[in-house]
């Protein structure tokens, strides 16, 4: 971290004065990329809404560490939303449900245990506020290490499986001609989402993560004309919404990641307009 925050000091920015602006600028740059590339499979795949899940799972999953005393909860976040995922899968595998009413039950029944935990036995639920909001400036180098070993790990799977979880989403019964294990992929795919919903939570907030994994890629898909685009062009929004949302809450003391998602919601809505007139 000495280096980087050497690099900061480089730059003729006032924000990046401060050691906690110089670790959340770090986040955002690596936070970014795995919202960027991962959006691109959300949006295709029409898993928006089984991201959200998600999101109400890592919840319960900080809820039930907290209530077994453990030092850092986000493990068990992890380990329930990583749970969480499989189950999902098996279920679907084995269920003729539409995937938006499995998603609806999942997530229901996310939020409810999550509730029921946190305010079991009396407990207050405002302790978990920040999950909730999220709060980018707290993040500590040793959630920024584990940020950079998950994006070290998300680029090989993507390098290695964009391809066959393109055609899986689009078309698994084409992928599974080809021989493409379509369960795995998917499986695969669900869990990297789950490891990263979890480990930003606390820094993005529950109530708007979802869009962050959403946003970028709805609005890659308005400009791209081919998946290289699609994917660079995901990317791309995620970091300038993310260096941007920074600074707006730098200066107007607002929320980061609420400045983060407003910013990609008004990228989107410029390549609407852009795309309304190359057609």
């Amino acid at each position: 971290m000495s280096l980087w925050y050497a690099l900061c000091d480089l730059l003729p920015v006032e924000m990046l004065h401060w050691d906690f602006m110089k670790n959340a600028f770090l986040a955002l740059l690596l936070m970014a990329p795995l919202f960027g590339l991962l959006s691109t499979m959300v949006v295709t795949g029409k898993m928006s809404f089984f991201s959200d899940a998600l999101g109400h799972s890592a919840f319960t999953g900080i809820a039930i560490g907290a209530i077994f005393g453990l030092a850092a909860p986000t493990w068990a976040a992890v380990g329930f939303s990583v749970a969480f995922a499989l189950l999902f899968c098996y279920v679907k595998s084995r269920s003729n449900q539409a995937a938006e009413t499995l998603i609806g039950v999942f997530s229901s029944s996310a939020v409810a245990l999550g509730i029921f935990v946190a305010t079991l036995g009396g407990g207050s639920f405002t302790k978990y506020n920040t999950y909730l909001i999220g709060d980018i400036l707290s993040v500590t180098p040793e959630e920024i290490g584990l940020l950079v070993l998950v994006l070290a790990g998300v680029l090989v799977f993507w390098i290695l499986c964009a391809n066959r979880l393109t055609l899986t989403a689009i078309h698994p019964q084409l992928a599974s001609s080809r021989g493409i294990p379509v369960g795995l992929s998917q499986t695969l795919f669900l869990v990297a989402i789950a490891v990263v919903v979890t480990l930003c939570i606390s820094s993005v907030g529950l109530l708007i993560l979802n869009s962050l994994l959403v946003l970028p890629g709805a609005a890659a898909r308005n400009v791209a004309r081919n998946l290289k685009q699609y994917h660079g062009f995901s990317v791309l929004f995620a970091l300038l919404a993310g260096i941007g949302g920074l600074v707006a809450s730098y200066y107007t003391e607002c929320s980061a990641g609420a400045a983060i998602s407003l910013l990609l919601a008004l990228v989107f809505a410029v390549t609407f307009c852009l795309r309304k007139r190359r057609l």
